[in-house]
């Protein structure tokens, strides 16, 4: 494991990903690991650093991607899921032309808070070039619609679609996971019961409705976490997103 080298997947300067790889000769899966922050431009990808070196050391190529944020940083709608969607698409273009062996078949996303609305999102995409094949949300913000009602970090969600739901509602249709089920590959959900940056509801409402839709959709509460203990790979909040990947 070493320094992770840097791709861009787009002409703007948040149209990067880093890519950490394993020892060895591979082909190793895919991890696209996608920071939260409410979608703000004040955070990066380095908040997932911790966690893509973690991943490398379990045998994964860690995919940390980048995109458009709100907040001056030229994100919103649709830029920042057109971002995400580039992105992921580019991990075909290191398989083919640059010839690195990652394996485009075994492709995981994974994301936190604003991160996991973008990673569960990533897997309902209509025709990908690079398909989502199981997704991770760590304190998910996952349905979007509710994220506005509730004024989740002063009013981020309608920042992000341009508008509240009353007004844009095609807009949340498309973008909210919530709204897309049934999602339609094998998900994980965790969440921190003491959790006062994101409501542990929604990932509890997300699962209940993704199981009645057929998804093969799992809980993890960790009822004394908080909001951060997802992106330390020492917390049992971090176990419990490898020991589920380990199995995929």
């Amino acid at each position: 494991m070493g320094v992770p080298a840097l791709y861009r997947y787009g002409r703007d300067p948040s149209q990067v990903a880093d890519l950490h790889l394993p020892e060895g000769e591979g082909p190793w899966p895919v991890a696209v690991v996608i920071h939260g922050g409410y979608w703000r431009e004040r955070y990066d990808r380095s908040l997932m650093d911790a966690v893509c070196a973690d991943l490398t050391g379990r045998g994964w190529a860690a995919w940390n991607l980048e995109y458009r944020r709100i907040g001056g940083g030229r994100g919103g709608w649709p830029q920042t899921f057109d971002d995400v969607a580039a992105g992921i698409d580019h991990l075909a273009e290191l398989h083919d032309g640059a010839s690195i062996p990652v394996d485009i078949r075994r492709v995981v996303s994974i994301g936190h808070s604003a991160g996991g609305h973008l990673a569960l999102w990533a897997a309902t995409r209509d025709r990908p070039r690079v398909p989502v094949t199981a997704a991770v949300g760590q304190a998910a913000v996952s349905d979007l619609a509710r994220a506005s009602r509730l004024r989740l970090s002063n009013g981020a969600a309608d920042e992000l679609m341009g508008g509240p739901p009353d007004r844009v509602p095609e807009r949340y249709a498309a973008g909210s996971p919530s709204e897309r089920l049934p999602l339609g590959v094998p998900t994980l959900l965790v969440h921190g019961g003491r959790d006062d940056t994101v409501p542990v509801e929604l990932s509890r409402n997300l699962h209940a409705a993704a199981v009645a839709a057929g998804d093969d959709c799992e809980l993890v509460v960790h009822e004394r976490d908080g909001h951060f203990e997802h992106i330390d790979p020492a917390t049992a909040a971090w176990g419990t997103v490898t020991r589920w990947t380990a199995a995929l």
